[in-house]
Protein backbone atom coordinates (compact mmCIF):
# COMPACT_ATOMS: atom_id res chain seq x y z
CA UNK A 1 0.00 0.00 0.00
CA UNK A 2 1.20 3.36 -0.87
CA UNK A 3 1.61 5.61 2.10
CA UNK A 4 -1.34 8.36 2.43
CA UNK A 5 -0.30 12.08 2.34
CA UNK A 6 -2.10 14.33 5.10
CA UNK A 7 -5.71 15.56 4.88
CA UNK A 8 -6.80 18.81 3.60
CA UNK A 9 -9.54 20.59 4.19
CA UNK A 10 -9.55 23.55 3.00
CA UNK A 11 -11.61 24.11 -0.56
CA UNK A 12 -9.29 24.96 -3.38
CA UNK A 13 -10.69 27.43 -5.37
CA UNK A 14 -11.28 26.96 -8.93
CA UNK A 15 -8.73 29.30 -11.23
CA UNK A 16 -10.32 31.54 -13.99
CA UNK A 17 -7.87 31.47 -16.44
CA UNK A 18 -3.95 30.73 -16.97
CA UNK A 19 -1.80 32.57 -18.27
CA UNK A 20 1.96 31.70 -20.09
CA UNK A 21 4.54 34.57 -19.80
CA UNK A 22 7.73 35.36 -19.38
CA UNK A 23 8.79 33.58 -16.11
CA UNK A 24 6.11 31.48 -14.66
CA UNK A 25 2.22 30.15 -15.62
CA UNK A 26 -0.14 32.74 -13.54
CA UNK A 27 -3.06 31.56 -12.08
CA UNK A 28 -5.89 33.93 -12.35
CA UNK A 29 -7.77 34.19 -9.49
CA UNK A 30 -8.56 36.33 -6.69
CA UNK A 31 -8.27 33.86 -4.07
CA UNK A 32 -5.35 32.21 -5.84
CA UNK A 33 -3.87 28.78 -3.79
CA UNK A 34 -0.27 29.11 -2.95
CA UNK A 35 1.41 25.92 -4.43
CA UNK A 36 4.44 24.31 -2.82
CA UNK A 37 7.77 26.17 -3.49
CA UNK A 38 6.29 28.54 -5.95
CA UNK A 39 5.48 32.03 -5.63
CA UNK A 40 1.83 33.19 -4.89
CA UNK A 41 0.21 31.65 -7.74
CA UNK A 42 2.69 30.51 -9.89
CA UNK A 43 4.80 27.73 -11.32
CA UNK A 44 8.31 28.64 -12.37
CA UNK A 45 8.94 28.93 -15.71
CA UNK A 46 12.16 26.41 -15.27
CA UNK A 47 9.31 23.70 -14.33
CA UNK A 48 7.02 24.18 -17.64
CA UNK A 49 9.45 25.34 -20.50
CA UNK A 50 9.53 23.59 -23.55
CA UNK A 51 11.21 25.50 -26.07
CA UNK A 52 15.33 24.72 -25.65
CA UNK A 53 15.82 21.33 -24.78
CA UNK A 54 19.60 22.34 -23.60
CA UNK A 55 18.54 24.61 -20.54
CA UNK A 56 19.75 23.24 -17.45
CA UNK A 57 17.17 21.12 -15.08
CA UNK A 58 18.20 23.42 -12.05
CA UNK A 59 15.96 26.74 -11.82
CA UNK A 60 17.82 29.17 -13.28
CA UNK A 61 20.00 31.53 -10.73
CA UNK A 62 19.28 35.44 -10.88
CA UNK A 63 16.09 37.01 -13.25
CA UNK A 64 14.54 33.79 -15.19
CA UNK A 65 13.11 36.22 -17.50
CA UNK A 66 16.08 36.46 -18.96
CA UNK A 67 17.37 32.60 -18.93
CA UNK A 68 17.49 32.54 -22.53
CA UNK A 69 20.37 34.03 -23.24
CA UNK A 70 22.35 32.49 -20.21
CA UNK A 71 21.35 28.85 -21.56
CA UNK A 72 23.36 29.05 -25.34
CA UNK A 73 21.50 26.46 -27.55
CA UNK A 74 23.58 22.83 -28.25
CA UNK A 75 21.01 21.86 -29.98
CA UNK A 76 17.40 22.60 -31.75
CA UNK A 77 14.52 22.22 -29.31
CA UNK A 78 11.69 19.54 -29.11
CA UNK A 79 9.44 20.60 -32.05
CA UNK A 80 12.32 21.10 -34.37
CA UNK A 81 13.90 17.68 -33.13
CA UNK A 82 10.83 16.24 -33.40
CA UNK A 83 10.10 17.81 -36.97
CA UNK A 84 13.61 17.04 -39.09
CA UNK A 85 16.38 15.10 -36.55
CA UNK A 86 16.70 11.88 -38.66
CA UNK A 87 14.73 12.66 -41.58
CA UNK A 88 16.06 12.50 -45.08
CA UNK A 89 14.65 14.60 -48.20
CA UNK A 90 15.73 12.80 -50.55
CA UNK A 91 12.28 11.10 -51.40
CA UNK A 92 11.48 9.54 -55.26
CA UNK A 93 9.51 12.37 -57.74
CA UNK A 94 11.20 14.93 -54.79
CA UNK A 95 8.34 14.15 -52.74
CA UNK A 96 8.30 16.18 -49.32
CA UNK A 97 6.73 13.33 -47.78
CA UNK A 98 8.03 9.91 -47.62
CA UNK A 99 6.49 7.40 -49.72
CA UNK A 100 4.33 4.66 -48.68
CA UNK A 101 5.65 1.14 -50.04
CA UNK A 102 2.61 -1.33 -49.68
CA UNK A 103 4.48 -4.70 -51.31
CA UNK A 104 5.14 -7.97 -49.79
CA UNK A 105 8.32 -8.53 -52.19
CA UNK A 106 11.05 -6.89 -53.95
CA UNK A 107 12.43 -7.88 -57.53
CA UNK A 108 15.09 -8.47 -59.35
CA UNK A 109 16.93 -7.22 -62.49
CA UNK A 110 18.36 -10.30 -63.08
CA UNK A 111 20.03 -13.88 -61.57
CA UNK A 112 23.07 -12.12 -60.62
CA UNK A 113 21.70 -9.31 -58.56
CA UNK A 114 19.99 -11.83 -56.87
CA UNK A 115 23.61 -13.11 -56.04
CA UNK A 116 25.25 -10.03 -55.51
CA UNK A 117 22.53 -9.42 -52.75
CA UNK A 118 22.97 -12.56 -50.73
CA UNK A 119 26.61 -12.14 -50.96
CA UNK A 120 26.13 -8.66 -49.45
CA UNK A 121 25.80 -9.31 -46.31
CA UNK A 122 25.45 -5.17 -45.30
CA UNK A 123 23.30 -4.67 -48.53
CA UNK A 124 20.56 -2.35 -47.83
CA UNK A 125 18.65 -4.09 -50.63
CA UNK A 126 15.36 -5.58 -49.70
CA UNK A 127 14.12 -9.03 -50.88
CA UNK A 128 10.69 -9.54 -48.65
CA UNK A 129 8.41 -7.59 -46.73
CA UNK A 130 9.06 -9.58 -43.54
CA UNK A 131 12.33 -8.48 -43.26
CA UNK A 132 12.47 -4.45 -44.23
CA UNK A 133 10.02 -1.75 -45.99
CA UNK A 134 11.29 1.63 -46.97
CA UNK A 135 9.10 3.41 -45.69
CA UNK A 136 9.59 1.91 -42.10
CA UNK A 137 12.89 2.51 -42.44
CA UNK A 138 12.20 6.24 -42.63
CA UNK A 139 10.44 5.98 -39.42
CA UNK A 140 13.21 3.76 -37.58
CA UNK A 141 15.45 6.35 -38.58
CA UNK A 142 13.56 9.02 -36.92
CA UNK A 143 13.09 7.25 -33.99
CA UNK A 144 16.92 6.51 -33.42
CA UNK A 145 18.25 10.11 -34.26
CA UNK A 146 15.03 11.12 -31.65
CA UNK A 147 16.53 9.20 -28.57
CA UNK A 148 20.61 9.33 -29.65
CA UNK A 149 20.92 5.69 -30.77
CA UNK A 150 22.80 3.96 -33.50
CA UNK A 151 19.69 2.25 -34.60
CA UNK A 152 16.03 1.21 -33.98
CA UNK A 153 13.89 -1.86 -35.04
CA UNK A 154 9.78 -0.80 -35.73
CA UNK A 155 8.16 -3.94 -34.71
CA UNK A 156 4.18 -4.40 -34.60
CA UNK A 157 3.39 -3.30 -30.81
CA UNK A 158 4.71 -2.06 -27.39
CA UNK A 159 4.30 -5.85 -26.09
CA UNK A 160 6.95 -7.21 -29.12
CA UNK A 161 9.46 -4.50 -28.44
CA UNK A 162 9.69 -6.31 -24.78
CA UNK A 163 9.22 -9.58 -25.69
CA UNK A 164 11.44 -9.44 -28.66
CA UNK A 165 15.16 -8.38 -26.38
CA UNK A 166 14.10 -11.06 -23.86
CA UNK A 167 13.68 -13.98 -26.27
CA UNK A 168 16.92 -12.78 -27.67
CA UNK A 169 19.07 -12.14 -25.25
CA UNK A 170 17.85 -14.97 -22.58
CA UNK A 171 18.94 -18.32 -22.51
CA UNK A 172 17.64 -21.10 -20.58
CA UNK A 173 19.13 -20.87 -17.34
CA UNK A 174 19.58 -17.29 -17.30
CA UNK A 175 18.22 -14.88 -14.61
CA UNK A 176 16.35 -11.96 -15.03
CA UNK A 177 15.71 -8.88 -12.99
CA UNK A 178 12.50 -6.75 -13.26
CA UNK A 179 11.25 -3.98 -11.52
CA UNK A 180 7.59 -4.36 -10.02
CA UNK A 181 5.75 -1.26 -10.83
CA UNK A 182 6.35 -2.49 -14.71
CA UNK A 183 3.49 -2.71 -17.20
CA UNK A 184 1.68 -5.13 -15.98
CA UNK A 185 1.00 -7.25 -19.21
CA UNK A 186 5.80 -7.28 -18.90
CA UNK A 187 5.44 -9.15 -15.66
CA UNK A 188 2.89 -10.99 -16.42
CA UNK A 189 5.55 -12.24 -19.76
CA UNK A 190 8.18 -12.34 -17.39
CA UNK A 191 7.15 -14.38 -14.74
CA UNK A 192 4.62 -16.76 -16.53
CA UNK A 193 5.75 -16.96 -19.74
CA UNK A 194 10.06 -16.97 -19.12
CA UNK A 195 10.13 -19.59 -16.72
CA UNK A 196 8.56 -22.14 -18.54
CA UNK A 197 12.08 -22.11 -21.19
CA UNK A 198 14.17 -22.61 -17.69
CA UNK A 199 14.36 -18.46 -17.34
CA UNK A 200 14.65 -17.53 -13.90
CA UNK A 201 13.11 -14.36 -13.00
CA UNK A 202 13.16 -11.71 -9.78
CA UNK A 203 11.18 -9.01 -9.31
CA UNK A 204 12.48 -6.24 -7.30
CA UNK A 205 11.12 -2.87 -5.98
CA UNK A 206 11.26 -0.76 -9.07
CA UNK A 207 13.39 2.33 -7.84
CA UNK A 208 15.72 0.21 -5.49
CA UNK A 209 19.07 0.27 -6.47
CA UNK A 210 20.29 -1.65 -2.82
CA UNK A 211 17.06 -4.27 -4.11
CA UNK A 212 18.50 -4.64 -7.33
CA UNK A 213 21.79 -5.17 -6.68
CA UNK A 214 21.24 -7.77 -3.80
CA UNK A 215 18.96 -10.05 -6.75
CA UNK A 216 22.56 -9.70 -8.85
CA UNK A 217 23.30 -13.64 -9.36
CA UNK A 218 25.94 -15.11 -11.27
CA UNK A 219 23.62 -15.91 -14.09
CA UNK A 220 21.78 -12.67 -14.04
CA UNK A 221 22.08 -11.32 -17.87
CA UNK A 222 18.95 -8.94 -17.79
CA UNK A 223 17.81 -6.52 -15.79
CA UNK A 224 14.51 -4.68 -17.16
CA UNK A 225 13.01 -1.63 -16.02
CA UNK A 226 10.26 1.03 -16.34
CA UNK A 227 10.75 4.88 -16.02
CA UNK A 228 8.86 6.47 -15.34
CA UNK A 229 6.84 3.37 -13.76
CA UNK A 230 2.57 2.54 -14.70
CA UNK A 231 0.79 3.54 -12.83
CA UNK A 232 3.00 5.02 -10.15
CA UNK A 233 5.05 7.05 -11.87
CA UNK A 234 8.07 6.17 -10.04
CA UNK A 235 11.71 7.00 -11.69
CA UNK A 236 14.65 5.10 -11.37
CA UNK A 237 18.30 6.76 -11.48
CA UNK A 238 19.31 5.70 -15.02
CA UNK A 239 23.18 6.42 -14.39
CA UNK A 240 23.40 4.76 -11.30
CA UNK A 241 21.62 1.34 -13.13
CA UNK A 242 23.80 1.54 -15.89
CA UNK A 243 26.86 1.80 -14.14
CA UNK A 244 25.63 -1.13 -12.04
CA UNK A 245 24.88 -3.43 -14.75
CA UNK A 246 28.16 -2.29 -16.89
CA UNK A 247 30.00 -3.44 -13.62
CA UNK A 248 28.61 -6.97 -13.82
CA UNK A 249 28.49 -7.45 -17.18
CA UNK A 250 24.47 -7.22 -17.44
CA UNK A 251 22.33 -5.66 -20.20
CA UNK A 252 20.15 -3.30 -18.80
CA UNK A 253 16.91 -2.33 -20.82
CA UNK A 254 14.23 0.78 -19.93
CA UNK A 255 11.13 1.36 -21.24
CA UNK A 256 10.68 4.76 -21.78
CA UNK A 257 6.91 4.85 -22.97
CA UNK A 258 5.54 7.13 -20.25
CA UNK A 259 8.52 9.81 -21.22
CA UNK A 260 9.41 9.89 -24.55
CA UNK A 261 12.53 10.68 -26.64
CA UNK A 262 11.77 14.68 -25.73
CA UNK A 263 11.70 14.26 -22.27
CA UNK A 264 13.82 11.82 -21.31
CA UNK A 265 17.08 9.48 -22.87
CA UNK A 266 18.19 6.63 -21.24
CA UNK A 267 21.22 6.05 -23.87
CA UNK A 268 22.94 8.93 -22.68
CA UNK A 269 23.32 7.77 -19.11
CA UNK A 270 24.91 4.12 -20.41
CA UNK A 271 21.50 2.31 -20.93
CA UNK A 272 21.64 -0.41 -23.85
CA UNK A 273 18.26 -0.71 -24.94
CA UNK A 274 15.38 1.93 -24.61
CA UNK A 275 11.76 0.46 -26.05
CA UNK A 276 8.48 2.53 -26.60
CA UNK A 277 4.94 1.69 -27.52
CA UNK A 278 4.77 3.66 -30.55
CA UNK A 279 0.78 3.29 -30.15
CA UNK A 280 0.94 5.86 -26.86
CA UNK A 281 2.92 9.32 -27.26
CA UNK A 282 4.60 8.57 -30.57
CA UNK A 283 2.33 8.29 -32.93
CA UNK A 284 -0.10 10.12 -30.75
CA UNK A 285 -3.72 9.78 -32.00
CA UNK A 286 -4.60 6.49 -30.52
CA UNK A 287 -5.30 5.20 -34.26
CA UNK A 288 -2.28 2.07 -34.53
CA UNK A 289 -0.37 -0.21 -33.24
CA UNK A 290 3.46 -0.30 -33.40
CA UNK A 291 6.65 -0.70 -30.97
CA UNK A 292 10.40 0.16 -30.90
CA UNK A 293 13.40 -1.02 -29.93
CA UNK A 294 16.71 1.85 -30.32
CA UNK A 295 19.77 1.16 -29.33
CA UNK A 296 23.81 -0.01 -30.53
CA UNK A 297 23.28 -0.75 -34.26
CA UNK A 298 24.54 -4.39 -33.75
CA UNK A 299 22.18 -5.28 -31.24
CA UNK A 300 19.49 -3.80 -33.43
CA UNK A 301 20.39 -5.87 -36.36
CA UNK A 302 20.34 -9.16 -34.45
CA UNK A 303 16.86 -7.86 -33.08
CA UNK A 304 15.70 -7.57 -36.55
CA UNK A 305 16.66 -11.54 -37.14
CA UNK A 306 14.32 -12.23 -35.05
CA UNK A 307 11.55 -9.87 -35.84
CA UNK A 308 11.97 -11.70 -38.93
CA UNK A 309 11.58 -15.37 -37.59
CA UNK A 310 8.54 -13.84 -35.22
CA UNK A 311 7.31 -11.79 -37.87
CA UNK A 312 6.14 -9.06 -35.93
CA UNK A 313 6.15 -6.32 -38.39
CA UNK A 314 5.08 -3.24 -39.13
CA UNK A 315 2.27 -2.15 -42.10
CA UNK A 316 4.18 0.51 -43.94
CA UNK A 317 0.74 2.61 -44.10
CA UNK A 318 1.19 2.48 -40.05
CA UNK A 319 4.81 3.30 -39.95
CA UNK A 320 3.47 6.32 -42.21
CA UNK A 321 1.20 7.18 -40.03
CA UNK A 322 3.52 7.00 -37.61
CA UNK A 323 5.81 9.86 -39.07
CA UNK A 324 2.98 12.12 -39.49
CA UNK A 325 2.42 11.51 -35.66
CA UNK A 326 6.16 12.31 -34.88
CA UNK A 327 5.90 16.15 -36.82
CA UNK A 328 3.55 17.48 -33.90
CA UNK A 329 5.41 15.42 -31.03
CA UNK A 330 7.08 18.26 -29.78
CA UNK A 331 3.69 20.47 -29.73
CA UNK A 332 2.01 17.96 -27.90
CA UNK A 333 4.18 16.49 -25.67
CA UNK A 334 4.53 20.68 -24.72
CA UNK A 335 0.75 21.09 -24.44
CA UNK A 336 0.79 17.43 -21.75
CA UNK A 337 3.72 18.17 -19.88
CA UNK A 338 2.28 22.18 -19.06
CA UNK A 339 -1.26 20.82 -18.98
CA UNK A 340 -0.58 17.43 -16.72
CA UNK A 341 2.00 19.62 -13.87
CA UNK A 342 -0.85 21.86 -13.44
CA UNK A 343 -3.27 19.37 -12.88
CA UNK A 344 -1.50 17.51 -10.54
CA UNK A 345 -0.75 20.76 -8.32
CA UNK A 346 -4.41 21.29 -8.56
CA UNK A 347 -5.20 17.99 -7.66
CA UNK A 348 -2.47 17.78 -4.59
CA UNK A 349 -4.37 20.63 -3.01
CA UNK A 350 -8.15 19.60 -3.30
CA UNK A 351 -9.46 17.64 -0.20
CA UNK A 352 -11.40 15.36 -2.39
CA UNK A 353 -8.21 13.68 -3.40
CA UNK A 354 -6.19 11.52 -0.91
CA UNK A 355 -2.89 11.25 -2.95
CA UNK A 356 -1.13 12.30 -6.16
CA UNK A 357 1.66 10.59 -8.00
CA UNK A 358 2.92 12.71 -10.41
CA UNK A 359 7.19 12.96 -10.71
CA UNK A 360 6.79 16.58 -11.31
CA UNK A 361 5.29 17.28 -7.76
CA UNK A 362 8.07 18.16 -4.91
CA UNK A 363 6.02 15.38 -3.10
CA UNK A 364 6.54 12.31 -5.58
CA UNK A 365 9.06 10.23 -4.09
CA UNK A 366 11.29 10.70 -7.02
CA UNK A 367 11.00 14.29 -7.62
CA UNK A 368 14.71 14.66 -7.50
CA UNK A 369 15.82 12.15 -9.78
CA UNK A 370 13.02 13.35 -12.55
CA UNK A 371 14.65 16.93 -12.32
CA UNK A 372 17.99 15.59 -12.64
CA UNK A 373 17.45 13.31 -15.61
CA UNK A 374 13.99 14.47 -17.19
CA UNK A 375 13.38 17.53 -19.54
CA UNK A 376 9.66 17.33 -18.75
CA UNK A 377 7.58 15.22 -16.30
CA UNK A 378 4.85 13.78 -19.15
CA UNK A 379 1.42 13.43 -19.31
CA UNK A 380 0.32 10.74 -16.90
CA UNK A 381 -0.91 11.75 -13.52
CA UNK A 382 -2.30 9.49 -11.14
CA UNK A 383 -4.47 9.56 -8.02
CA UNK A 384 -6.82 8.32 -4.97
CA UNK A 385 -9.97 9.98 -4.64
CA UNK A 386 -11.46 10.37 -0.72
CA UNK A 387 -14.19 7.17 -0.37
CA UNK A 388 -14.03 3.46 -1.86
CA UNK A 389 -13.70 2.59 -5.18
CA UNK A 390 -17.36 3.68 -5.57
CA UNK A 391 -16.61 7.09 -5.47
CA UNK A 392 -13.64 6.62 -7.69
CA UNK A 393 -16.29 5.26 -10.20
CA UNK A 394 -18.28 7.89 -9.60
CA UNK A 395 -15.63 10.71 -10.46
CA UNK A 396 -14.51 8.63 -13.63
CA UNK A 397 -18.11 8.83 -14.91
CA UNK A 398 -18.95 12.36 -13.98
CA UNK A 399 -15.80 13.41 -16.37
CA UNK A 400 -17.23 15.05 -19.77
CA UNK A 401 -13.99 15.59 -21.40
CA UNK A 402 -11.82 12.21 -20.74
CA UNK A 403 -12.98 8.82 -22.29
CA UNK A 404 -12.80 5.65 -20.18
CA UNK A 405 -10.14 3.84 -21.73
CA UNK A 406 -6.94 1.25 -21.24
CA UNK A 407 -4.16 3.72 -23.80
CA UNK A 408 -2.24 6.54 -22.49
CA UNK A 409 -0.62 9.42 -24.55
CA UNK A 410 -2.69 10.50 -27.13
CA UNK A 411 -4.19 14.08 -28.42
CA UNK A 412 -7.76 12.86 -25.91
CA UNK A 413 -7.83 12.34 -22.38
CA UNK A 414 -8.37 9.13 -21.01
CA UNK A 415 -8.99 8.15 -17.83
CA UNK A 416 -9.68 4.45 -15.61
CA UNK A 417 -9.52 2.62 -12.70
CA UNK A 418 -6.47 0.39 -12.97
CA UNK A 419 -8.22 -2.04 -10.21
CA UNK A 420 -11.10 -2.83 -12.83
CA UNK A 421 -9.00 -2.55 -16.33
CA UNK A 422 -5.60 -3.66 -16.05
CA UNK A 423 -5.44 -5.35 -12.83
CA UNK A 424 -9.30 -6.30 -13.48
CA UNK A 425 -8.54 -10.26 -13.01
CA UNK A 426 -5.59 -9.76 -10.44
CA UNK A 427 -6.62 -11.45 -7.16
CA UNK A 428 -7.92 -8.71 -4.97
CA UNK A 429 -5.05 -9.46 -2.45
CA UNK A 430 -2.46 -9.41 -5.03
CA UNK A 431 -3.38 -5.96 -6.20
CA UNK A 432 -3.49 -4.58 -2.83
CA UNK A 433 -0.04 -5.74 -2.38
CA UNK A 434 0.93 -3.80 -5.43
CA UNK A 435 -0.76 -0.72 -4.12
CA UNK A 436 -3.51 -0.85 -6.81
CA UNK A 437 -6.82 0.45 -4.58
CA UNK A 438 -10.10 0.67 -5.96
CA UNK A 439 -9.79 4.35 -5.15
CA UNK A 440 -6.67 4.85 -7.59
CA UNK A 441 -7.57 6.95 -10.98
CA UNK A 442 -4.71 7.15 -13.46
CA UNK A 443 -5.32 10.42 -15.86
CA UNK A 444 -3.69 10.46 -19.17
CA UNK A 445 -3.81 14.64 -20.00
CA UNK A 446 -4.46 14.82 -23.64
CA UNK A 447 -4.23 18.28 -25.73
CA UNK A 448 -7.52 20.20 -24.89
CA UNK A 449 -7.46 23.14 -23.30
CA UNK A 450 -5.72 23.24 -19.95
CA UNK A 451 -8.53 25.70 -18.48
CA UNK A 452 -11.33 23.08 -19.48
CA UNK A 453 -9.80 20.34 -18.42
CA UNK A 454 -9.64 21.63 -15.22
CA UNK A 455 -12.98 22.79 -14.67
CA UNK A 456 -13.91 19.33 -16.20
CA UNK A 457 -12.30 17.43 -12.95
CA UNK A 458 -13.88 20.73 -10.92
CA UNK A 459 -17.46 19.41 -11.50
CA UNK A 460 -16.67 16.02 -11.76
CA UNK A 461 -14.81 15.92 -8.24
CA UNK A 462 -18.64 17.18 -6.59
CA UNK A 463 -19.84 13.76 -7.44
CA UNK A 464 -17.04 12.47 -4.74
Amino acid sequence: MKPRQPGRTSQVPMPDRFILDDERIVIMNSRQPSYPGCRGGSLPFWMLQEADMTFSSQPPSGNTSSSHSTHPRTQAGPSTRALHQGVEHDHPFHSLTPPVLHTAAYTFENTAALVAHKQNAHSDRLEYGRYGNPTVRVVEKRLAALEGGEAALLVSSGMAAITLPLLLLLSPGDHLIIGDDTYHRTRVFAQRFLPRFGIEVSTVPATDLDAISRAIRPTTRLIVAETPTNPFLRCLDLQALAQLARARGIWTLIDSTFATPLNQQPLQYGIDLVVHSVTKYLAGHNDLLAGVIIGGATLIEKLRDVQGLFGAVVDPGAAYMIHRGLQTLGLRIAQQNRSALMLAHFLEQHPKIRQVWYPGLASHPDYSVARRQMQGFGGVISFEVEGDGAAASRFVDALRLAHIAPSLGGVDTLVMQPSIMSYFDTPPEERQALGITDELVRLSVGIEDPDDLLADITQALEAI
